[in-house]
Formats: structure tokens, sequence, C-alpha cells
């Protein structure tokens, strides 16, 4: 029996790392987290999960999906302590942004763990949360009917 694809989301401020950059450059480390339970969050990564690519701090949304292709290993810029890292590349960017402020209106989103450990650079989001990030960038009106005006 096939394992259940995860899906998370993953944070990074579009001047330290865009999800432009990774779409230019094909595949990059995501490396550099410092936090126990990020850290652990990209231990549970496995091949083929599924990322939201969240620009923090500018543009607060979300703008494409890349996938994880190298699961955890020690982080290469750790100098000291227990840390990992993950390779992840892009699968596409989204139609338009999926903004914070969207999400958090949105009956099923606004449940994300990234509002609930806002901190965090990797948080899991569930199948049906990866779903409507994707809808809502398709057409908002699919992915709740309650969004309607």
């Amino acid at each position: 029996m096939a394992m259940a694809r995860g899906h998370w989301l993953i944070k990074s401020e579009p001047g330290t790392y865009s999800f432009d950059r990774l779409v230019a450059e094909g595949r990059a480390t995501w490396d550099g987290v410092r936090n126990f339970t990020a850290r652990n969050n990209l231990r549970a990564m496995k091949v083929d999960d599924l990322c939201l690519f969240y620009h923090s701090s500018e543009g607060k949304a979300v703008v494409g999906i890349a996938r994880v292709a190298r699961e955890a290993y020690p982080d290469p810029t750790a100098k000291e302590g227990d840390w990992s890292a993950v390779d992840i590349e892009p699968v596409r960017p989204l139609p338009r942004p999926v903004t914070l402020d969207e999400m958090r209106h949105h009956r099923t989103l606004g449940k994300m763990m990234i509002f609930r450990q806002g901190r965090l650079s990797v948080v899991p989001v569930t199948k049906e949360e990866y779903e409507a990030v994707v809808n809502l960038a398709l057409d908002v009106a699919k992915a709740d009917p309650s969004s309607r005006r």
C-alpha cells in the first residue's frame, strides 16, 4: 500500500530566497532552520511531499508549490547542534498569490498551523488545507462558497 503524500507550508522572506529563485535554480537546500519543532517537521518530510511556498515579511502570501526532492540530512550550515535540511524543487507557481489575510478569513484555512505557531518556518498542512489554498489561487468561489459576496 502506498504511503499518503504529506503536505507542508514552508516560509522564506523573498529577499532571502524567493520562489522565483527556486524556479531559476531548479533545486535548493532548505537549511538554516533553528527551531526544534520546525526541525522535526523537516525530518518528517518525505520525497514527493508537496510544499506551499510562502513569502513572509514582503507579500505575506503563498506564491508557489514545491516538492521535497531529498529527505532530511544534517544541515551543512550548522556549526553546532543537531539540525537538519531537506532539498526542494519547484513544481509550479500559483496563478495568483494567496494572501495571509485570505487564509486567515477562510473557514478551513483560518485553523492552519501557521496561525497557531506563526513563527515556525516549516509547518504541516492537511490535504484539505493544501487543496483549499490551490483552489483559492485558481478560483476564489470554488475554494469556499461562503466567500462569495
